[in-house]
């Protein structure tokens, strides 16, 4: 049974040709469309990495393991933990690269989310480096003379949607906080491979080439993607002197020498002389810019606690969600060829979803039921909802305990499928969990320093009120905008067992709920769990991925009263089981690779 729905999903990924990137909505626009195949000339082991992958089964090890979406970036975090480096150390090695070869999903012009078990001190906690809007920003920044929402994309392309980026300030916190490694070493892998140049995968050439009118608007951007004014070709080699440049001032000055001095002033000129659209980013956004650590959000499902980033994610608190409403029914005797069990959980996600429209937001400006919304009571009222026969009619948030009487209306927001999972084991027992983003692919399509920059402000929503309530992830200055962002640390008895994450837009949830419930309660390996064909119900429309053994549930769910759409479901979940023995897992549909020793 799991064999075939897996080897139909390996197939199927391998042979799907990429979508054009033409619609405006956030349902037709996949702007990381799903891509496998050998980056480039690759190590033994990474080779070895690969094979495991396409044939479905895990990389195992004893001591460390990394699993992200590049395997130059892997291997780079690979020779960290050789010699010695922490999960935190790795990490930096890791991001700068696939800064580099995956320029479109993360980077320092970013943000991220990271979830950090401490083996010393066997705690959990996160760090929460998402972009925040400038102080110049308004509720009103994405809406035109009438007040009326731009078009999304007329909002994405320039520097109105950059906020300021919090990945460099990440790599030094985490590395301050966690890392044994000398800071400049984690950077030589990056800055060689910047100078001499590395191979362009299939999937970047995939990619320029789909957004090659945007990339084109903007000469900086234009000059490094488009030579000559052709898309990069696959296989070409591509050079990043400023890129390679940029690292060598983060090695010497730490991130001072990001949110100040040339770079910082270069950030803020490319943003707001951006033609026909610029920003309003300042250095003194810059220098402001702080990491805050967080507590971690937590939920039961079975016999694990499933832990990860609260607000301004909605990631954790919706996982939660999901899980919590579905505890009480017994998927693994329906299993995953039940129509009945994606009922329960597609429903379940639909609920999810109308709660986290409504209430979640950067709880450091607005007050979110963050307690309320995974409080088991409240779950299992939430789940209670399910216990039909067909697709509920009616999605309504409910009403967690909250500590505050205000009242939110539904948010609007768009969120892209761009970004990219970093999942590190170190051979201390610190486990990582990271999932990294410039938000939509090549972000807001501006380039300085060899970096392009984000376009985060656009996962705010547009419009500030609705019939005259207000909407809790509206824009103010200063402000985080909501994501769904879920770097998850799976644990049992206090312990962490499996580390996963994924990108994807707000299906990020449904990806990353779905694995757990494969490797939990269906007893996949956490390959199996990874693979697994995606059928994803956010809003009402059941999306189950195309050219996979998912699009046979198309019949059924329809009989149930679903709207079924058959669609690329690009995820880019790597993930690591933590036991015994280190298990680790990359997504087929992406170029990553997990490795380990």
């Amino acid at each position: 049974m799991r064999s075939g729905w897996i080897s139909g999903l390996v197939v199927s990924t391998l042979v799907l040709a990429a979508p054009v990137l033409a619609q405006e909505t956030a349902d037709a626009v996949a702007p990381e469309q799903a891509t496998a195949g050998q980056v480039q000339a690759l190590s033994e082991a990474a080779a070895a990495s690969l094979q495991a992958k396409e044939e479905g089964r895990p990389v195992e090890a004893e001591n460390w393991m990394v699993a992200a979406a590049n395997p130059l970036a892997v291997e780079a975090g690979a020779r960290v933990l050789r010699a010695g480096g922490t999960a935190a150390d790795a990490m930096v090695a890791v991001q700068t690269v696939l800064g580099l070869v995956e320029p479109q999903s993360s980077g320092l012009g970013g943000g991220a989310f990271l979830v950090w078990y401490d083996a010393d001190t066997q705690s959990l906690t996160t760090l929460d480096a998402r972009e925040t809007a400038p102080q110049e920003a308004r509720p009103t920044l994405f809406q035109d003379e009438n007040g009326e929402p731009l078009k999304f994309f007329d909002a994405v392309v320039g520097g109105l949607s950059v906020g300021t980026p919090g990945t460099p300030a990440l790599l030094e916190e985490a590395h301050r906080r966690w890392g044994r490694s000398r800071w400049p070493d984690l950077f030589e892998d990056a800055i060689r491979l910047a100078d001499e140049g590395f191979t362009v995968s299939p999937r970047l050439a995939a990619l320029v080439e789909a957004d090659a009118e945007r990339l084109a608007r903007f000469p900086a951007t234009a000059a490094y993607f488009l030579p000559d004014g052709e898309p990069l070709a696959e296989g070409a080699t591509l050079k990043n002197p400023a890129y390679a440049q940029t690292l060598r001032v983060l090695a010497a000055e730490g991130s001072a020498g990001f949110y100040g001095g040339e770079i910082a002033a270069d950030i803020v000129r490319t943003v707001r002389t951006a033609p026909g659209n610029p920003g309003v980013l300042s250095g003194a956004d810059l220098a402001l810019y702080q990491v805050i650590e967080r507590a971690p959000v937590c939920a039961s499902y079975r016999a694990y606690e499933v832990c990860g980033m609260g607000p301004p994610s909605s990631g954790a608190l919706s996982v939660g969600q999901i899980l919590g409403m579905l505890d009480n029914y017994d998927l693994s005797v329906l299993g995953p060829d039940s129509v009945e069990a994606w009922r329960l959980i597609g429903d379940a996600s639909r609920l999810a979803f109308a709660d986290r429209g409504r209430y979640m937001a950067d709880s450091d400006f607005v007050p979110v039921p963050t307690k309320g919304l995974v409080d088991p009571a409240y779950l299992f009222a939430r789940g209670a909802l399910l216990s039909g026969d067909a697709a509920l009619e009616e999605v309504e948030p409910g009403a967690p305990e909250f500590d505050h009487a205000l009242n939110w209306a539904d948010d609007e927001s768009i969120e892209l499928p761009s970004t990219s999972h970093i999942s590190i084991v170190d051979s201390y027992g610190n486990v990582l969990s990271m999932t990294t983003t410039i938000e939509n692919g090549f972000g807001s399509r501006l380039m300085t320093n060899g970096f392009l920059l984000n376009n985060e402000l656009t996962d705010f929503s547009f419009r500030t009120h609705r019939d005259g309530v207000p909407i809790a992830n509206r824009i103010e200055p200063g402000k985080r905008p909501r994501s769904s962002m879920s770097p998850t640390i799976v644990l049992k008895d206090g312990k962490p067992v499996l580390a996963i994450g994924s990108p994807g837009g707000s299906r990020i949830i449904g990806y990353v709920a779905k694995s757990i419930i494969a490797w939990v309660d269906w007893g996949f390996d956490v390959q199996q769990a990874v693979a697994l064909p995606h059928l994803v119900n956010r809003f009402g429309t059941y999306d189950v991925e195309e050219g996979t053994r998912a699009t046979g549930f198309s019949k059924a769910l329809t009989a149930m009263g679903y709207e079924v759409k058959a669609r690329d479901l690009n995820s880019g979940l790597h993930a690591i089981e933590i036991g015994e023995r280190l298990k680790g897992a990359a997504d087929p549909r992406r170029e990553g690779i997990a490795l380990g020793e």
